[in-house]
């Protein structure tokens, strides 16, 4: 019976492969051209930092090991660190999820990896690199993709000097950023000059992580693709929005890279604002991302500015009678400045003043150091009028849980087993790990680059 159990796990885990890669067929490659067919080198620029070891490197590795990238695919990490390709796969390896029966792909998957160091923002060191990248392209075309996993200081000199340098000349390129994008509208802004100096706005990604969660790219599907939500999605019926993130740790020695944006730029004003200008937004034409965005924004535009009134902000300290990482606080991480007032934690009531809108409190609240790992969108509805019940009924929430363990519920009203009318409040449940137990498992989502983006992981 195991063996059986175990066939039949593999047998849906190929059927779900196989899907993932028809679905990220390239419908707009030029005719004659097959992604396979054409070489790729896909370049990490910060190679030696805790971004690039802890997620850059598991997942193209995930997306390697699962035939989810073309086949004449190639890695170069580029960083200052004068490091060697079996350091930098030695500060991997933890992350990577290795399964046993999986070391011979994992060897290979290496066998394709170099690395280079160089400074960021010295011409000749890229062209040293762009001479490492040419040794890998042996056929009529190739492509480039360059992955900022970089402090965003050095984002205009790295993104100039790829430009003058390494792009490349039989095929395209394409340059990905991630947030923070900028530290406020005026550095935003200069950058996106700056990019749009360098690069064509086709050639350019940039990227908010959070927005490849399952859950927040479900939320469009949960409203616009059921009846039974539609028709409730407004101020009429929906009393308040709470957008919560939740993390259980500290800054654990980031707390210099931390200190220099706090959660409010390293959380609320794009993880969660993403979220819900996707919540509020109005029904797009179509699910194109420039329609999407269009959407988010208009309701992005519609917002008041934020008054301090209605924040409410916070920093961990230490607790002597705890254990581990809960003994210190935040200014007892020896990379933050003495006497900091960055916030760790944060609330805001955001409103939007528009019809559907108006006079619905949005709720954003973020934190580190926390009591749990949690973040979900809770939507509470308003009492029901004319109550018979004599104040047994509660309100219904619906509530998205975007981490840990995917799930959408509603709470409900249902009466009492037995005799007396009594109410209790119960719960319909999705578990994505109960209803989708082989796929919940199967992989880290993340989208490929090679492909069409995915409308969720434009920025407005």
């Amino acid at each position: 019976m195991e063996k059986k159990g175990h066939r039949a796990i593999c047998d849906l885990r190929a059927d779900a492969l196989a899907m993932l890669r028809q679905s990220l067929k390239c419908s707009t490659a030029p005719v004659g051209e097959h992604l396979d067919e054409v070489p790729h080198v896909f370049v990490i620029l910060g190679a030696s930092g805790d971004l690039a070891k802890k997620k850059i490197y598991p997942t193209v590795w995930w997306l390697y090991r699962d035939g989810l990238l073309p086949s004449s695919t190639t890695f170069v990490g580029y960083a200052r660190s004068k490091l060697t390709i079996e350091e930098v796969r030695k500060s991997c390896d933890k992350y990577m999820q290795v399964q046993p029966d999986e070391h011979e792909a994992y060897e290979k998957f290496w066998s394709l990896n170099e690395y280079v160091y160089g400074n960021y923002d010295v011409r000749r060191d890229f062209e040293l690199l762009n001479q490492e990248l040419s040794k890998k392209e042996k056929s009529a075309a190739a492509n480039r993709i360059f992955y900022l996993a970089l402090p965003p200081t050095v984002f205009e000199p790295v993104s100039t000097n790829i430009r003058t340098t390494c792009m490349a000349t039989r095929g395209w390129s394409r340059i990905i950023i991630e947030k923070p994008f900028g530290k406020d509208s005026d550095s935003s802004a200069q950058l996106s000059n700056h990019l749009a100096s360098l690069f064509k706005e086709e050639q350019i990604y940039r990227i908010d992580h959070y927005l490849g969660k399952e859950m927040v790219q479900n939320l469009m599907t949960l409203r616009f693709g059921n009846r039974i939500f539609a028709p409730t999605w407004n101020r009429d019926n929906i009393a308040s929005v709470l957008i919560s993130f939740k993390e259980p740790f500290g800054t654990h020695g980031r707390g210099g890279y931390f200190d220099e944006f706090g959660i409010i730029r390293d959380v609320m004003q794009n993880h969660l604002l993403q979220i819900l200008s996707l919540f509020a937004m109005e029904k797009p034409p179509s699910t194109n991302p420039d329609d999407i965005r269009d959407e988010k924004v208009k309701v992005l535009k519609c917002m008041k500015p934020l008054e301090l009134e209605n924040t409410v902000l916070g920093q961990y300290f230490g607790n002597p009678e705890g254990e581990g990482e809960s003994v210190f606080g935040y200014l007892d991480d020896h990379s933050v400045p003495k006497g900091s007032k960055t916030p760790t934690f944060a609330t805001s009531v955001c409103r939007i003043n528009s019809e559907r809108w108006d006079g619905v409190p949005f709720i954003l609240r973020c934190g580190k150091a926390l009591n749990e790992r949690k973040a979900e969108v809770r939507i509470q509805y308003h009492d029901v009028p004319g109550d018979i019940f004599n104040g047994q009924a509660k309100r219904n929430e619906l509530v998205i849980r975007v981490q840990p363990g995917e799930a959408v519920y509603i709470k409900v009203m249902t009466k009492s087993p037995g005799i007396s009318f009594t109410l209790e409040e119960t719960e319909l449940d999705l578990t994505y790990g109960h209803r989708y137990k082989v796929v919940s498992s199967l992989y880290q989502k993340k989208n490929s680059i090679f492909h069409i983006p995915y409308f969720s992981f434009c920025f407005p």
